[in-house]
């Protein structure tokens, strides 16, 4: 229902995406993970036709979206990161004034409201509704005509647990009614449980992909490789303070050294996983047994002070900092 094939975006003579293949069946649920420089953007406007790819395919539902743009609108159900709502209109309003706008029935309109658990809301204007709540109308927008393809970015943005829980039960439905749903996020925050296949996306590549529930893949080393002049030294997780990327490559930072790897930090994040290490920023894996303190500089601003003589800092970004909340209780 999903399918892209030798899909590349080339801008200004920089190839942004370089997707070879990627297909999303009907009844799967798959997620696309990356940072924000990952390429997900450009994915995006890719699979809702605002722009052409510069070579290779793109089908949902066997549609172009780029040339079939009529046809995309009714087969297609898209959230967005930004709900963009009318905050004057009620979520009865938006949902009818919706209708209007792509020559929908409205019948729908009560049925969805009560999925989205807005029926006792439906008067209310949406400024008045809590984020959370509003973000479950954008999703009950996005699922109004019955879609048989969704794409859904980071859909539980603003959620509190309950709106989480309600959504994801309501993409689980969806799958089984027989709807192919791709997931674009920054992180795999409330993702495990949900999907049946996580994609990581770097530089516009997908460079790995997992099944959650699987067994771990066999053979990965405890100790991590560091290639010195030479020699190679076995480094001890334990040991490590932080991972950080810096030019395609990971160096590892212990208390007396930084060194380098041959990996990439979405490889060395893999071997990692289970020795307590998470992912604070795109460009950050830090060893949570090595941390101190969690420092909110403003709403939107975080780091972590970390437990060596010199307190290092180490960034954490605003959906970092929200799962690690959510992951240490605090």
């Amino acid at each position: 229902m999903i399918d892209l094939k030798g899909l590349q975006k080339v801008i200004d003579q920089i190839t942004v995406l370089d997707v070879e293949a990627l297909k999303i069946e009907a009844g799967e649920i798959a997620a696309l993970v990356g940072p924000v420089d990952s390429g997900k953007d450009t994915l995006l406007e890719l699979l809702t036709g605002q722009s052409r790819p510069t070579a290779g395919e793109v089908h949902l539902a066997g549609i172009d979206p780029h040339a079939e743009r009529n046809h995309f609108s009714r087969k297609v159900g898209v959230l967005f990161s930004e709900d963009n709502l009318y905050n004057r209109m009620s979520p009865e309003g938006n949902l009818k004034f919706y209708c209007r706008l792509h020559r929908l029935p409205k019948a729908h309109v009560a049925e969805v409201l009560r999925k989205v658990g807005l029926a006792d809301h439906a008067d209310v204007k949406v400024e008045k509704l809590p984020s959370n709540l509003k973000r479950r109308l954008a999703f009950g927008r996005a699922i109004l005509h019955d879609p048989k393809v969704l794409l859904l970015v980071e859909p539980f943005a603003k959620c509190d647990d309950t709106s989480v829980v309600l959504l994801s039960d309501l993409i689980r439905q969806l799958a089984a009614d027989g709807a192919a749903t791709l997931i674009l996020a920054e992180d795999t925050a409330k993702l495990d449980p949900l999907c049946d296949t996580i994609y990581r996306l770097e530089k516009g590549r997908v460079i790995d992909s997992y099944r959650p529930g699987e067994e771990p893949r066999a053979g990965l080393p405890f100790m991590i490789p560091a290639k010195q002049e030479g020699k190679v030294d076995l480094v001890d997780p334990a040991d490590i303070l932080y991972v950080m990327a810096q030019d395609d490559r990971a160096f590892l930072q212990t208390a007396e050294d930084l060194l380098p790897t041959q990996f990439t930090l979405a490889e060395l994040e893999e071997r990692l996983s289970r020795s307590g290490f998470f992912r604070a920023h795109r460009s950050y894996l830090v060893n949570l047994q090595h941390v101190k303190e969690v420092i909110p500089f403003t709403r939107d601003s975080f780091t972590l002070r970390l437990k060596d003589e010199a307190g290092t800092q180490i960034p954490l970004s605003k959906s970092a900092a929200r799962e690690l909340r959510e992951l240490l209780g605090y």
